[in-house]
This record gives C-alpha cells, structure tokens and sequence, in this order.
C-alpha cells in the first residue's frame, strides 16, 4: 500500500512497493500533506489496476491526464506509466485501438456502438493521420460526411457526441491541446418518424402467432411491461417474480453503471401475469432463469443473442399474424407501453418503471394519438352541454353580487396546476 513520508525539512515522499516487489520512493518535495495523500491515493489505484489487468479508475485516468509533465516523468521512473508522446507522433488509428481495448467495462451494444463510430473516423481521417493534425473545421466536415452517408439525424448526433468524448479523451491524456469536436452540434434528435404505436388488439394476435411460450412472454413484456429486449428480458430470473406482492424486479445492463440503477422493479400488470405463468409450467420451479430456451440457444454460438437474432424472428412472427414489420421493432413496444401508462399514472411513475427519466420520455418515447384528440373534443363537446341552460344569476336576483362573481374555486391536487403530463 502506498504511504507518505514527511521529513523533517517539510519535504514528500511517497513510499510503495512496486510490482516487482521492490520497495521504491517517490519524491515529491515540499507540498501539502493532502496533495501527497492524493497522489499516494492514485499510485495504489495504479497498481491496483496493474496486479488486476483491468483499467485504471476514471478519476484516476484524469488525474494522470492533467497532471504536469515533470510529475508525470516521476511515475514514468517509478515504472508506474508509459511515457507520454506528442500529438505528432500519435496516429488517430492506434489511439482509437488503444482507447477500445481499455474499455474493458463496456457492454456487447455499447462496444458495437463505439465501434462503428470508430470506423467512420478512421475512413475519412485515414488510420494514420496524426490527432494533432485534426482541426475543428475538420471536425464540421465529418459531421457532413456522416449526413452524406444518409444516416439518421439522431445517429449523426450521437457519434459526433462520441468522437467528442474520444477526443476529449485524447485532451486529458495530454496527446492533444484541445477537442477539435469541442463546438460539434450533438444534442440528440428524436425521430417522430420512425414512432408507431402497436394497440392491444394489434399485438394480441402478433402474440397469438408466436411459436412458443417464451416468445410470447417475450413479446408481452415488451409491449405490457416496457422492458428493454433482449438485455433486460433475458436476464429476468424466476427469484425476480414476487408473484405476491404482483411485482417484479428488472435488472439493467444498461443503467448498471449507474448508483442505484443497476435493477428497478415493475409492477405485475394483469397483461402479463398468465405468459409468466405458462412459460412456469413448462420450464419448472428449479429453472433459474424466466428464458431458459432463448438464453441455452445463444450460449450456443459465440455471437451470442446476435445470432439467435430476436429481431429477425419477431420480423417473421409479425409476418405471420398479417402486419408488416415497423420500424424499431422492440423500441416502439416500449413506447406504446409508457404511452398507455402515463394516461393512467403520474408521469415520474411511469419513467421509473421504464427506467428512465420523464425528460427522455417526452422526447424519445411518448406518443400522440388519433384519441387523444378524440378525447379532447368528446370532452370539450360535454363541457359545452353541461353549459348550456346554467344561468349565473339565479337565485335571489335582489341579493348583492359579490366581489367574486364568476370566479370557481378549484381544489389543485397533489401535481399542481399542470396536468400530471405535461411534464413528461
């Protein structure tokens, strides 16, 4: 464990043993006892890091990245770190290779995700183009190249978002003096386009030509209970049933690196109940996970659930019921799920049982609907009924009007003035 040393002249060290198993000293000279308390912090992160071959902690990472050269050179000396380099001799390939394969923490889609935008970059920049060499004009020109690729708008914002992070990477690692990405447009843009909502009647019947009882539980957890398929619905365990207090819990790959997101739980809709049921009676009580067959077909090849490819044989199954495929496949069930619930429960309920937040409901998920227009005439066409024959001044016509004639009193509930979706 690295310690620090305070001599009596007011100078730093800091005292480790190294990976070699030799004891070795860090000079620091005189500095504050925190920041020598930091900097031991970090030496046993990095060695901690190294005994583990994992990658270092992100504060860490930065640390290294913005601490000076000459204190870097201590570490370099110590056989802590490598060397830094220049911008000039760092081509934008090997930095892009070298950030993917450190980035052991990231998830199958996430990696993928990362990946194509790494290609991109490394087809119009060339692998060998050195990152110094890289100007923010250069940067508004990828952003055209990738609109010119016919890519979706909300896919161009997001990999410039990305190029931006891997950059800015490049920046706390020293090997670039600013992110050429730094002024890049990245707000992610909606599709209203490629949105549909599935009704129940639609989605019964696609349930209804599913082959099995998984499929069909999978597509109704889809649809009634706005899980994320295949990463949340193929890791449901039977434990995560609480079929008594009708609630389940949803473990999320996705949201897992974030405190207190890695699981939430859902409610046991009616909707779902007798699938769970089914799927119970043929796989038995000592089965531990809810898909047993889905998750036993992937383990068979190395792709995983890649290559039992969930969205080609739900394309088919739609085929089969008489519809055609829309787009988003299993993203659009999930927003006809929160569109249903949020008419029913308050907007911030319906985001938690998603597992998001009512501001990338709004944008992402919500839909409107051919009723809600319907709705809101029905309603407007009875307030005008129930208007219709009242007179305001009936009653004693001598009496003295008082100062607030015409103005009701409404009681504001418990969401305030705004309707409960209005913030969504």
């Amino acid at each position: 464990m690295a310690s620090v040393c305070c001599d009596p002249n007011g100078l730093k060290r800091v005292l480790f043993t190294g990976l070699d198993r030799r004891r070795r000293t860090i000079r620091l000279g005189k500095c504050p006892k925190r920041d020598a308390d930091t900097f031991a912090r970090h030496v046993e992160n990095i060695l901690s890091a190294a005994r583990s071959r994992n990658a270092v902690e992100p504060t860490t990472a930065d640390w290294l990245g913005e601490i000076p050269d000459a204190i870097h050179e201590k570490l370099v000396a110590a056989e802590l770190v490598k060397p830094r380099r220049n911008a000039a001799s760092v081509q934008l390939g090997r930095f892009l290779d070298s950030y993917l394969a450190k980035r052991a923490d990231l998830k199958g889609g996430t990696r993928v995700f990362i990946s194509h935008t790494i290609r991109n970059l490394k087809d119009f920049f060339g692998s060998e183009r050195p990152l110094g060499d890289i100007s923010a004009g250069d940067a508004d020109e990828f952003g055209r190249y990738l609109v010119k690729a016919k890519l979706a708008p909300a896919t161009v914002c997001r990999r410039l978002s990305l190029a931006k992070s891997l950059f800015r990477a490049a920046v706390r690692h020293k090997l670039i003096a600013e992110n050429p990405f730094a002024d890049a447009k990245t707000a992610t843009k909606s599709n209203p386009e490629r949105q549909r909502y599935i009704d129940r009647e639609t989605i019964t019947k696609i349930i209804d030509a599913a082959p099995d009882a998984e499929w069909r539980l999978l597509i109704a957890l889809a649809r009634f209970g706005g899980v994320r398929v295949p990463s949340e619905a193929v890791t449901l365990r039977w434990c995560d049933v609480n079929w008594t207090e009708d609630r389940l819990t949803i473990r999320s790959p996705k949201t897992e690196h974030i405190a207190g997101k890695a699981s939430r739980q859902i409610p046991l809709f009616a909707e779902l109940r007798p699938f769970l049921e089914d799927v119970l009676e043929l796989v038995g009580e000592h089965s531990e996970f809810v898909f047993d067959k889905l998750r036993r077909d992937a383990a068979q090849h190395e792709t995983g659930w890649k290559a039992v490819n969930l969205r080609t044989q739900f394309t088919k199954i739609i085929g089969r019921a008489g519809f055609k495929p829309w787009p988003r496949l299993w993203v659009n069930l999930r927003s006809s799920c929160e569109t249903d619930l949020v008419h029913r429960f308050p907007a911030h309920v319906t985001a938690a049982w998603l597992g998001h937040t009512p501001e990338i409901a709004q944008q992402h998920y919500l839909q409107v609907l051919p009723a809600h227009f319907a709705e809101a005439a029905q309603k407007a066409a009875q307030s005008v009924s129930d208007s219709r024959g009242y007179d305001p001044t009936a009653g004693d016509r001598n009496a003295k009007t008082p100062a607030n004639a015409g103005v009701r009193t409404v009681g504001m509930g418990g969401t305030g003035f705004e309707p409960v979706t209005s913030t969504v």
